[in-house]
């Protein structure tokens, strides 16, 4: 009798909801887009976010966009970018700095926009206030705070969700559901396969997935401090015990895989400007010792802290993790992707406390070096924005949480052309981008971390209708574009927000036409679907200049060769992080230190003659100090130990003089990583004829 009651209940619940065509569940930038796709294609939609605030991390203080190569960025993407434009050509948008001051930073040029400029810099209310724009365009239908019931609010048909029940007894029902959360809270709720952490690189084939352990990229690692760090209370005493925000555990081997998922943190907002500043606050819970680490870090002069308050229009920051200790709470979000709502505010709270305490520890604390301290108490947060937040950032930045294993998973292999992507729905191109996972004791006993990891995708790559889509059987009517089927490692790419826009419209799109079709998602055409995202100014397919930041080799002074054309030997890795690189990328080592990988550049030349020889590589603390270099010439063979520490910039790339030499059309330049004490990192060769 009992059962029969709550089957009455539920069904008496569905008959009395009303029905829309399409139902989307998240409060995200991808939301959004979706949402204005469907109104714009004649369908019904409604908005149900768990989010009072729309718009997901592009709202929640990310405004210094990660755009990778904008030229592939189309559709209601740039239709946002663009609206950005707009909002600062407004003189009541510059309250607390001139536009000409700012100028034109972050806006695209007039040759890649056309009539609709775009502006990939913004403060956190001026995207808050273009989503709401949309909302109100199109008339699209919002209730917020309504949290799904993710133990017993999917009601399914077979494969098929009929509606969504949220913790306050509402119900939802439509004909088709797009999940736009982060979290992947419908998607999992509606028993589609996911992973949470990060496969094993034998499960898709790959290179770079799995546990990073003595990989170090970029500078979020202790080798990018003068001296190695003791882990321990007592340094070098491990009986003393281990300070806070180190795991004593073992981090697993390279390229398996694990349930760890990459650091979060909030990209919070702060401003110089006194009369629109606040003090940072000491938070809650404060606890100095949490930081001890940080303070060593900043002993040894390690000057880099401010390196990443990227600037964004009225005097304000974005204000990203950088460096070995910094504003990522590594590892304490292992449980949050599959965590209660109640366990995932006591995350998002405790890193609060951490990324507030570490600004209070720095701005505070006697210990900090004074130079330090004294630029940071030039700081606070804004007093015009997050108003109803203690101007703090609503959302927390989930890098990852659970990914669909869907009807198809991109994996780094179609990121990097190793395989072809069927089926095109959107671009992506930034870098292939994990930040750290963990924070682990080496055997010779310092401190490390270990997950950052940077590789270059080789210019924009596609991304399958398959990957927004469940399994068949397991969803015939839910699309998927943010938590999306991907690897880590892929998802790495995949997970920057004007991709989310992008992939958010593409899944509207076919949500429509299964709806008109009669279909299951699986079964949308891809020809009319293709037909109708190109209408719609997506980029599916990209021929042009693999990226913004490459510089054409035959444009540089001299003969150039790019290290794509040198002569391989061993394993080198293809990266792209750096600000600027001669064509696609550079190539490194992985600091193999293993004496088996070398480069070998030959120009063929065809006169003869003196030449200034030069090695081309990406500057970083962590590069080899004596990397060993041989040069073929006239005379015989030239071996050299250099410095890739510190190259000299000239025509948008970094050089390394190697000396004038008298070269015939045999001459050659080898690098290699034999003896070296840091990673070998190389752009490319350069012959430059002296005058006679």
């Amino acid at each position: 009798m009992k059962h029969a009651l709550i089957a009455l209940f539920a069904i008496l619940s569905l008959s009395s909801a009303a029905e829309h065509d399409v139902v989307i569940y998240g409060g995200t930038c991808a939301a959004v887009t979706s949402a204005v796709q469907i109104k714009k294609m004649g369908k019904s939609v409604i908005i149900v976010s768990p989010d009072k605030h729309l718009g997901g991390l592009s709202s929640g203080g990310l405004g210094f966009t990660d755009t990778g190569n904008k030229a592939v960025i189309g559709g209601l993407a740039r239709d946002f970018y663009h609206r950005i434009y707009l909002h600062y050509q407004k003189p009541v948008a510059w309250k607390q700095q001139k536009q000409s001051e700012y100028g034109n930073k972050g806006q695209g040029t007039p040759a890649m926009d056309g009539e609709n400029r775009t502006m990939w810099i913004f403060e956190p209310h001026a995207a808050e206030q273009v989503f709401e724009d949309y909302i109100q365009e199109f008339g699209i239908e919002v209730v917020r705070d309504e949290w799904l019931d993710r133990a017993k609010g999917v009601q399914k048909d077979g494969d098929k969700i009929t509606a969504i029940t949220t913790l306050s007894g509402k119900t939802y029902a439509g004909k088709m559901f797009i999940d736009a959360t982060y979290e992947g809270d419908l998607m999992a709720a509606a028993g589609c396969d996911y992973h949470v952490g990060r496969e094993a690189n034998s499960v898709y084939g790959e290179e770079h997935n799995g546990i990073q352990v003595g990989v170090l990229h970029h500078r979020h690692h202790f080798g990018a401090v003068k001296e190695p760090i003791s882990p321990y209370q007592v340094p070098g005493d491990p009986k003393s015990g281990v300070l806070p925000r180190v795991s004593a555990e073992d981090p697993g081997i390279k390229g398996e895989g694990d349930n760890r998922v990459q650091a979060y943190c909030f990209r919070s907002c702060y401003t110089k400007v006194p009369e629109n500043r606040l003090p940072f606050p000491k938070p809650e819970g404060y606890d100095a010792s949490q930081y001890e680490l940080l303070l060593r870090v900043l002993n040894t002069g390690w000057g880099e802290f401010f390196e990443k308050f990227d600037p964004i229009p009225n005097h304000k920051t974005d204000t990203n993790n950088h460096g070995p200790f910094s504003f990522d709470n590594i590892g304490m979000n292992y449980d949050y992707p599959e965590a209660s709502y109640e366990r995932r505010r006591e995350i998002i709270a405790e890193h609060r406390t951490y990324q507030q305490g570490l600004l209070w520890f720095v701005a505070n604390d006697p210990r900090v070096p004074k130079k330090v301290q004294e630029e940071l108490q030039t700081w606070g947060l804004p007093k015009d924005e997050f108003t109803d937040n203690g101007h703090w950032s609503r959302q927390l930045y989930i890098r990852e949480a659970r990914r669909m294993i869907g009807y198809y998973v991109m994996t780094e292999n179609e990121l990097r052309k190793k395989k072809p992507t069927p089926e095109s729905v959107g671009m992506g191109s930034y870098t292939i981008d994990s930040h750290n996972v963990q924070r682990y004791i080496t055997p010779e006993g310092f401190v490390q971390n270990e997950g950052d990891i940077g590789v270059s995708t080789n210019g924009p790559y596609e991304i399958a209708y398959g990957s927004l889509v469940p399994k068949k059987g397991q969803g015939s009517n839910l699309l998927v574009p943010v938590a999306m089927s991907a690897s880590h490692i892929a998802y790495g790419s995949i997970r920057m927000e004007p991709v989310f826009m992008i992939l958010g419209q593409s899944a509207a799109t076919a949500a429509v036409f299964a709806i008109d079709g009669n279909l299951s998602v699986q079964q949308v055409p891809y020809v009319k679907l293709r037909e109708q995202l190109l209408k719609d100014s997506q980029v599916l397919e990209y021929a042009g200049p693999k990226s913004s930041r490459g510089v054409e080799a035959k444009k540089l002074k001299g003969i150039v060769l790019d290290d794509s054309e040198a002569k391989v030997t061993g394993h080198w890795q293809q990266s792209g992080a750096a600000k600027s690189f001669i064509g696609d990328g550079y190539s490194h080592d992985g600091n193999a230190k293993d004496g088996q990988s070398s480069l070998r550049f030959e120009p063929k030349l065809t006169q003869p003659g003196k030449y200034r020889l030069q090695l081309a590589s990406t500057p970083n603390t962590n590069r080899a100090s004596n990397a060993a270099v041989e040069i073929q010439h006239a005379g015989g063979v030239e071996k050299l130990k250099i410095d890739l520490k510190s190259p000299k910039q000239a025509e948008g790339v970094f050089w390394i003089d190697l000396g004038e030499f008298e070269c015939t059309n045999d001459t050659a330049i080898t690098i290699s990583n034999s003896g070296a004490d840091g990673y070998v990192v190389v752009d490319g060769a350069r012959w430059l004829p002296m005058e006679k």
